[in-house]
């Protein structure tokens, strides 16, 4: 079976080529500990392998052979532009690398439907529009889910899908968004993608849940990568564990694998060293 490969060479290559299409993986990290910058690795290299063949090898190097890119690669974000995005990502990654993908990858900003019902200046997330139409296009626009789920049948389909981050629907709870909704949206992306044959990864700050809902949203996804701060002698290390993924994880238990000691540089995230059952 072909894999979609997570731009990570030596993950991709544990996992003969990356993940199954048709997964929906949750990164769930503490703040810093690398979930995102695993998944903006993911849309950069996936990116690159087409726009630019040089950077990948040098980064990435040969990809494995029963590994494919997708198509296109999505990133989409409740909060922030594709300006925004790719200064964050220009803070560890190669700016060579930065500059090509930008343009390569889809992005979309659902900060219109995200804060249309909120308090915020409209000017804090909608910039300044220049005639009297475009504001009346802002005016009708949808409410968040149901836009990111057009989005989604619209684009997902064979495709890498980045959604930055679940965190920020949880933090929307409370006015028309319910904690039913959450797992409710998970559980239909995870259906949906069998159909889709893609790859999303949805992003997820663990300090923001209880032990309850982060169990639930487990429950509702295909697989969870778990980004965690360990603290040895005198320095912190970031860390990466598989808590589960159907048709992969067993390929981590037969090599013993219990764990990924992590790395951030100028082609991204990275495995510094794979710690295994002695």
């Amino acid at each position: 079976m072909q894999r979609l490969p997570f731009g990570v060479a030596r993950i991709d290559s544990i996992l003969q080529g990356g993940a199954p299409p048709g997964s929906t993986l949750l990164l769930a990290g503490e703040s810093g500990a690398a979930a995102r910058d695993f998944a903006q690795t993911a849309a950069a290299m996936n990116a690159l392998y087409d726009a630019d063949a040089d950077l990948f090898d040098l980064y990435y190097g040969d990809l494995p052979a029963n590994a494919e890119t997708p198509p296109s690669v999505h990133y989409l974000s409740f909060t922030a532009d594709q300006t925004e995005i790719a200064r964050e990502m220009g803070y560890t990654m190669d700016e060579a690398v930065v500059d090509v993908v930008s343009d390569e990858i889809q992005f979309r900003d659902f900060s219109p439907e995200y804060f249309q019902l909120s308090s915020i200046p409209r000017e804090w997330y909608i910039g300044q529009a220049s005639t009297i139409e475009d504001l009346g296009k802002r005016q009708g626009t949808d409410d968040v889910l149901s836009a990111l789920g057009d989005y989604l049948s619209k684009h997902a389909a064979g495709n890498l899908v980045v959604i930055d981050s679940i965190s920020d629907i949880v933090g929307a709870m409370g006015g028309d968004i319910e904690w039913s909704d959450v797992t409710t949206l998970l559980k239909g992306l995870t259906k949906a993608s069998h159909s889709w044959d893609g790859l999303i990864l949805l992003l997820v700050n663990t300090d923001t849940l209880t032990d309850t809902e982060y169990g639930q949203l487990m429950d509702a996804s295909e697989g969870t990568f778990e980004f965690t701060w360990e603290s040895g002698g005198s320095q912190r290390a970031r860390t990466m564990i598989v808590r589960q993924f159907r048709g992969v994880l067993s390929q981590l238990e037969e090599e013993n694998i219990v764990r990924f000691e992590t790395e951030i540089h100028e082609g991204g995230f990275d495995i510094s060293d794979v710690r295994k059952i002695r």
